[in-house]
């Protein structure tokens, strides 16, 4: 019999729907039936592509045995962290202090108050490897809170006020200059993998908004360092097996530091990220490698990831089946040199394994590889590109990894910006048609009447949980990148609508951010955090798109809201700048102006994509007619003798207007053109 889950339209919930354990939603009714009942709360919060997420609920939340125990002495709340980041940031912090480490699956006991007083992450049903099992740890719990209430009681108090007293340093006065970014181009370079490229070691995560930082910051100031890191990490990126040599996309991280073995969950915002990285490295470099990739990862998320009513997927799992039906971590993706054999006949699986380093030995478990692309001389280009849509074609038999339906708006935020730049660069139309569906779907069904958005909808269904400040400012960066690209005013229109609300009800004294509105739901602590994880932090994001809408639109507030956000990147930026580069890179486009260009003429015509292929860190663009338009930038600035014309502004002065491209092409180069 189904449990408490199946109205979610969380796949993660979903797939908890059919547990022994009768799992509740996060929601108020869970802890009015602890207080009701006297037990603590058992919260568990992981997401769908998380490996050890599905282990743990394999081994022990599918057990019969041990759901009857847990059932007996706790309310069981199960949350995905995807759904409620508010949730999932507040208890990883308290995790973190307690533990010095984190991850999902993470299992927190809380009071009936929602207070943490006992942490852990994944727990075994055997005890292994010096971790307590799982029923262990229960009974544990229960001892705990029958027999010494108060010191529980103590612990959980101590560590709400523990995390309550912990203030937010946002930088004080002032505005991150030439030398805190310079001091952070440092940082970067000292933590640089000169061999492998990226930075630091194992595991290795694609560095996406460090990347957008340097090649802002090579454009500012020429400096060709930056640029060289960013493209040789990219390059290494593309060549190791964190990319899918088939089929195009990127995997959510490398457990190692050559970016051999990935970790082979697919994530939406992972692809969104990159695709726009290797599109803007093109536009710097003019590198041909980065060109296919970012086309293979633009179509590679519309090919797998787009829903039905037009929005993008979160994710594939990293699982699926093999040939056996077992289920496991990568099947879909390795081959074996018999595999090889098999679809391509002796001598093509022989140019196979060398091309993409198939060994006998594997480079995966039990002889298996992972595609990589290794080879940096020059191959058949043609006999490569047969081999490869063989093998795909074959792959495409294989049974395929679970995807994770739920629509989550910061994500697709991200694509509708990737999507709009790619199809704009590229000559690719049918991209910008699926950015501009996607940011269709978002307005329609996650904007309300007052632009307040919902952080996820599934099948076309809005869910319940409130947007939080990354929903606002990735989304707001997709319509203003969709604006620029289509010249459709109604995109800054709604970008505009979307900053006010971060004004309103995000922003605190001197310019701090918040994760969560002001009159969202009150956990124990009010959620921020300024650095970047997988995505932007929320922080940054939003300062990104309130700097671009006072650019398009002369807003003093926006503009002096992004000044004061930015605040904290003066003070984290040269720390920490692996974790800060959005900030950095937002920062960029800040010491750059932003440049403001209006192109008064056709959309999509020679000057107009000048424009938009302009180098300037954070430039913003309107085309379009100048009678009636929606862009503030256009008004009163007509074409010259008939003529297309550009108007190119910073700082509150404006270059001679030019009708010639390539003058245009020199205006937006900083330094580094």
């Amino acid at each position: 019999m189904p449990n408490r889950l199946a109205q979610a339209t969380s796949p993660y919930l979903l797939q908890h729907a059919e547990n022994p354990v009768d799992w509740w939603p996060w929601e108020p009714e869970a802890f009015e039936e602890a207080r009701r009942r006297d037990v603590p709360v058992l919260l568990s919060v992981g997401y769908s592509a998380c490996h050890w997420c599905h282990v743990m609920a394999h081994e022990s939340f599918e057990d019969a045995e041990l759901a009857e125990y847990l059932n007996a002495h706790f309310v069981p709340v199960k949350v995905d962290r995807e759904e409620r980041p508010d949730v999932d940031a507040v208890y990883m912090e308290a995790v973190q202090a307690a533990t010095g480490q984190g991850g999902w699956p993470m299992t927190v006991f809380l009071t009936a108050d929602a207070e943490p007083f006992y942490f852990g992450t994944y727990f075994p049903p055997e005890s292994r490897h010096g971790l307590p099992s799982f029923r262990q740890v229960l009974e544990g719990v229960t001892a705990a809170w029958t027999d010494r209430r108060d010191e529980v009681g103590e612990v959980a108090g101590r560590i709400v006020h523990d995390l309550s007293e912990r203030t937010l340093d946002h930088g004080g006065e002032g505005l991150p200059g030439e030398a805190e970014l310079a001091q952070a181009l440092l940082g970067l370079t000292r933590e640089y993998d000169e061999k492998h490229g990226g930075f630091g070691g194992a595991p290795k995560f694609p560095p996406s908004m460090a990347i957008e930082f340097l090649l802002r910051h090579h454009a500012r100031t020429g400096a060709d360092g930056a640029l060289q890191m960013a493209a040789d990490t990219c390059e290494a990126m593309a060549r190791g097996g964190i990319y899918d040599q088939l089929g195009g996309g990127f995997a959510r991280y490398a457990v190692d530091r050559e970016w051999v073995v990935p970790h082979f969950e697919k994530m939406l915002y992972d692809n969104a990220l990159l695709c726009r990285v290797y599109a803007h490295l093109w536009r710097s470099t003019g590198s041909e490698s980065a060109r296919r990739i970012a086309l293979e990862t633009a179509d590679f998320m519309v090919r797998e990831l787009r829903t039905a009513e037009g929005g993008f997927a979160s994710a594939l799992d990293a699982d699926s089946e093999d040939a056996d039906g077992k289920h496991v971590e990568g099947a879909y993706y390795v081959w074996t040199p018999a595999q090889l054999r098999e679809v391509l006949g002796e001598e093509d699986a022989v140019f196979a394994a060398e091309l993409f380093g198939v060994t006998e030995e594997g480079t995966f478990e039990e002889g298996s590889s992972v595609l990589q692309f290794p080879r940096r001389d020059a191959t058949d280009e043609a006999r490569a590109a047969d081999v490869r849509a063989r093998l795909l074609a074959a792959r495409e038999l294989r049974a395929r990894p679970g995807r994770d339906d739920k629509v989550v708006a910061a994500w697709n935020g991200l694509a509708i910006a990737a999507l709009a730049e790619t199809g704009a660069y590229f000559d690719r139309p049918d991209l910008i048609e699926r950015a501009t569906e996607a940011a269709d779907l978002l307005v329609r069904l996650h904007m309300g009447p007052v632009a307040r958005l919902v952080r996820t909808s599934k099948d076309g269904r809005a869910g319940a949980h409130a947007g939080v400040l990354e929903d606002y400012g990735d989304v707001a960066e997709g319509f203003l990148a969709l604006a620029a690209v289509t010249g459709e005013g109604t995109w800054l229109e709604f970008a505009g609508f979307l900053t006010d609300i971060v004004l309103q009800h995000f922003t605190g004294e001197g310019g701090q951010l918040y994760d969560t509105a002001d009159d969202a739901e009150q956990l124990i602590r009010r959620p921020q955090d300024p650095t970047d994880s997988a995505t932007p932090a929320g922080w940054t994001a939003a300062a990104g798109a309130l700097l671009s809408y006072a650019a398009y639109t002369g807003s003093e507030p926006h503009r002096t809201a992004a000044e004061g956000a930015l605040g904290i990147v003066k003070a984290l930026g040269p720390r920490a700048p692996r974790f800060t580069g959005w900030g950095l890179a937002v920062a960029e486009a800040l010491l750059d102006g932003p440049r403001e260009v209006a192109v008064a003429g056709p959309v999509g015509g020679a000057l107009h994509r000048t424009a938009l292929l302009g180098q300037a860190p954070g430039a913003v663009v309107a085309a379009g007619e100048t009678a009636g338009s929606e862009f503030p930038l256009l008004a009163e600035r007509p074409m010259l003798g008939g003529a297309p014309t550009a108007y190119v502004c910073r700082h509150f002065v404006c270059d001679a207007p030019t009708t010639d491209p390539e003058a245009l092409t020199q205006a937006l180069r900083g330094a580094g053109g």
